[in-house]
């Protein structure tokens, strides 16, 4: 799902139907099974809805990659999603819960391929004037915003 902010930055959540997929066979595609869980929130950003897991909602860890064609570049790695289908990310800009550091910013060129150079680490501030930078870089086409830590993927933003 995509929305667009006053800024023209979209935001994409996991797709939906890829979801959809995944909770129908109840396998992520990676041989991990589905096993729904309650949320101890404690923390836990849902790539569906962007926002966190409230105490006792039934969620799972999955294994995702947000790109989809076959490349060096097409990166696995754990993501909690509701278990069930829920109404995915309707906000407009960056979601309210997960717009704020401490991120990595990965840049990615058109092609799928990484902008070392344009990666960016960020602090504990608002990431739409640093996404917004970044995708005014010439070359820059998409930027994922990641965990600073496990950096593992939390949205992805486009113009």
């Amino acid at each position: 799902m995509t929305t667009q902010s006053r800024h023209t930055l979209t935001v994409h959540a996991i797709d939906p139907a890829r979801l959809d997929a995944v909770r129908r066979v109840r396998e992520d595609g990676w041989g991990n099974a589905l096993t729904p869980f309650a949320a101890a929130g404690e923390g836990e950003p849902l790539r569906c809805c962007l926002r966190y897991a409230g105490p006792g909602e039934t969620i799972a860890l999955i294994s995702y990659a947000p790109f989809t064609a076959t490349s060096v570049w097409r990166e696995v790695g754990p993501v909690y999603v509701h278990a069930e289908r829920c109404p995915g990310y309707a906000g407009s800009g960056l979601p309210e819960e997960l717009r704020r550091g401490p991120r990595v910013l990965r840049t990615y060129r058109v092609d799928g391929t990484m902008d070392y150079a344009h990666n960016t680490l960020t602090g504990d501030e608002d990431l739409e004037p640093v996404l917004d930078r970044l995708l005014d870089v010439p070359g820059v086409a998409i930027a994922h915003v990641r965990t600073a830590l496990p950096q593992c993927f939390l949205y992805a933003v486009t113009r």
